[in-house]
């Protein structure tokens, strides 16, 4: 991957969040405090961003790069590249973490089957209270099918606030990656401009030119991944088939993983990473559209996973069969030109208020070199006076 690699500004974020508001010297302080009276910083994913600290400030390598950067040098970005190490972990740990998060889903959909379908199965509302501690505020006896719609909203309506936090998190990135160019382009000359943006359109016109992109979930698309990803005949595409190949972990459902997993031969044909046009951030939010746009169109039970029947009714309907054309990415544009506007007070005001912090912090240093001073020398006419005592007391005992 480039530079704009996956997840990077979410790493990016943290170590802001971090650094740019504490002094170096007290980040171990502030995390120890952290620890010590288990403060909860109100984010959903609390203990995962206390691993990422911890993992930022451990790695030896990194560290020594943020001791030799500057605060301006981070807002622009240039300690962006350093992350590239760590940000492999990152997205592995945030991954496992949609994993997790998805598979207590799954157990709360079958436990509320097993309670639907009068099986006499018995519920274990201990381990299910185990895997949902932030919610251990319910009846601690038993469970019953409306707790456990309870639970499933409340897990689904975490997942969908991940992906709106992700589409807010890829939008603030786009902006910032406009507003560097624009930066950019102030330093050079008119020829040198000239020719960056050229260079731009290029670029983006090359990125432009890539095979047509079938409508997510469709027939054709379906049918494409089939031949080429499981090597079998178009001619012989059964639905079901298909639907039993893909769902990896054989549970009867399409998870968010299983369903991007099938999205990755129409990714390929628009981005590859070895190609200076192609934004792999931009891939995974082209992934995150083609999922969402799926399951609102399939998961009719709104559960975010979806079920054999669910798939088999999808490809009975008309979208199925004869799909509108599917609008990528350099189609749409990821903000207004408002957002953009309003994005750009606010990095101007945060230049305002550091300039300003800046600014008191040097008059505070200033006064404090002042009141030293002044003190040496209060020491300096101290001394010389009980210098000429001491000389009088000689003077007279002699």
């Amino acid at each position: 991957y480039n530079s704009f690699r996956c997840y990077r500004l979410f790493s990016a974020q943290i170590l802001l969040s971090v650094y740019s508001f504490v002094p170096l010297e007290g980040v171990n302080t502030v995390i120890q405090r952290l620890n010590k009276y288990n403060i909860d910083t109100g984010l959903h994913y609390d203990r995962y961003l206390r691993e990422v600290i911890d993992f930022l400030e451990k790695d030896q390598h990194f560290r020594e790069k943020l001791h030799n950067t500057d605060m301006e040098d981070i807002k622009q970005g240039k300690l962006a590249k350093e992350l590239d190490f760590v940000s492999h972990h990152v997205r592995t740990k945030l991954d496992e973490l949609k994993r997790q998060e998805v598979n207590r889903l799954r157990t709360l959909i079958k436990a509320k089957q097993d309670l639907e379908g009068g099986n006499d199965i018995a519920v274990d509302h201990q381990a299910l209270l185990k895997q949902f501690e932030y919610l251990n505020h319910m009846n601690p006896h038993t469970f019953e099918v409306e707790d456990l719609d309870r639970l499933i909203r409340s897990a689904t309506k975490d997942l969908e606030n991940y992906d709106k936090e992700r589409h807010e998190e890829f939008k603030r990135y786009e902006m910032m990656k406009e507003h560097d160019r624009q930066e950019h382009l102030k330093t050079l000359d008119d020829d040198e401009r000239k020719k960056e943006e050229e260079h731009y359109e290029e670029m983006k016109k090359k990125h432009a030119d890539h095979p047509k992109v079938n409508h997510p979930g469709s027939q054709n698309q379906l049918k494409e991944v089939w031949e080429e990803a499981d090597g079998l005949d178009p001619e012989d595409f059964d639905p079901k088939t298909f639907f039993n190949l893909h769902d990896t972990n054989g549970d009867g459902f399409f998870d968010e993983q299983e369903l991007e997993a099938l999205f990755t031969k129409e990714l390929e044909k628009i981005y590859d990473p070895t190609n200076e046009e192609d934004d792999m951030v931009e891939m995974e939010e082209e992934r995150l559209r083609m999922r969402e746009h799926v399951m609102n169109e399939v998961d009719s039970n709104k559960d975010r996973l979806v079920s054999l029947d669910e798939f088999l009714v999808a490809t009975k309907k008309k979208e199925f069969l004869e799909p509108d054309s599917w609008e990528t990415l350099e189609q749409n544009q990821a903000y207004t030109d408002d957002e953009m506007r309003e994005f750009e007070e606010h990095l101007a005001q945060q230049e305002q208020d550091l300039n300003q912090k800046a600014f008191d912090l040097q008059k505070q240093r200033d006064e404090l070199e002042r009141q030293q001073e002044q003190l040496n020398a209060q020491k300096m006419e101290l001394q010389q006076v009980r210098n000429s005592t001491l000389l009088m007391e000689k003077g007279l005992l002699l």
